[in-house]
């Protein structure tokens, strides 16, 4: 344990958040930048006392769950988690979960594409993130449930009769093969992780398809390069499907875009002006 590199690092970390970015007051008569060492005690339900000798390199090594919760309270990012452990001699476990909390810049990125429709999903196929063009595209996440969400979940167990027509996109068969493999590997790196066991359990169980892919043990998916939208109002919208990683945070970002010129891009301009409303569309 390098108790001065670890006060130095905490002292750095606790000096770069405001109390506005934990949701405290400035209050009066503050003398230094970011957060007082009492405020980052409370955040991380440790006392004051010994939060302050680890910053002095006076204190024991903390143990893995007060790193944990440090951590959490001075909002690391994965790899400074990953250096806060190295530096207090505990080897750093693996993430819990998923992470589902998306960075304000990614949530900026999506608003500022108004031509294109754009989702942000987890590790384990839940749309955590969109835009307006994306829910009036696909379906409007916001009136959905968390657990209807979860697109592999959606694509292997419905709610729509016409099974692999996941909001109505042409390669629905193709996109449920590769979320097998995808969650073959979130699976490998979050195995404790109850939601991620509780989802496979639910998928083993409930489809005999999806049991049939998962014995496979295949990890490895094929980008899908473009795909049709069968859309109730506009028709068939063909988009190119790019995806960017986000590597912090086991993420992607899923961007729909038209071929400029093309009826297509007609389609998602409109789709832009009608947003998620409910037109009547002759049967």
């Amino acid at each position: 344990m390098d108790r001065q590199e670890l006060a130095d690092f905490l002292r750095s970390r606790r000096e770069r958040i405001t109390p506005a970015d934990v949701g405290l007051p400035a209050g009066p008569r503050r003398r230094t930048p970011g957060l007082r060492r009492e405020e980052v005690a409370q955040l991380a339900y440790i006392s004051t006392e010994y939060y302050t000798r680890l910053e002095q390199a006076r204190a024991p090594r903390p143990s893995g769950e007060v790193l944990v919760q440090i951590a959490r309270a001075l909002r690391l990012s994965d790899a400074e988690r990953d250096h806060l452990h190295h530096l207090a001699g505990t080897p750093p476990g693996l993430p819990p979960g998923p992470s589902r909390e998306v960075r304000q810049s990614i949530v900026d990125l999506l608003h500022r594409l108004p031509q294109a429709a754009a989702i942000v999903t987890s590790a384990a196929c839940e749309v955590i993130a969109w835009n307006d063009l994306a829910a009036a595209l696909m379906e409007d996440f916001s009136a959905l449930s968390r657990r209807d969400r979860n697109l592999i979940r959606r694509a292997f167990l419905g709610p729509h009769p016409e099974g692999r027509r996941l909001y109505g996109v042409s390669d629905g068969e193709e996109f449920a093969h590769s979320s097998v493999q995808q969650l073959r590997a979130a699976s490998a790196r979050y195995p404790d992780d109850p939601e991620v066991r509780g989802l496979i359990g639910e998928l083993l169980s409930g489809s005999e398809e999806f049991a049939r892919l998962w014995a496979a043990h295949d990890v490895t998916a094929r980008p899908t390069l473009c795909k049709s939208f069968d859309h109730p109002v506009v028709g068939l919208v063909t988009v190119n499907c790019d995806v960017l990683d986000i590597a912090d945070r086991d993420q992607r970002v899923v961007i729909y875009t038209a071929t400029p010129g093309t009826p297509s891009e007609e389609a998602l301009r409109l789709l832009a002006v009608v947003g998620t409303q409910r037109l009547d569309v002759p049967g």
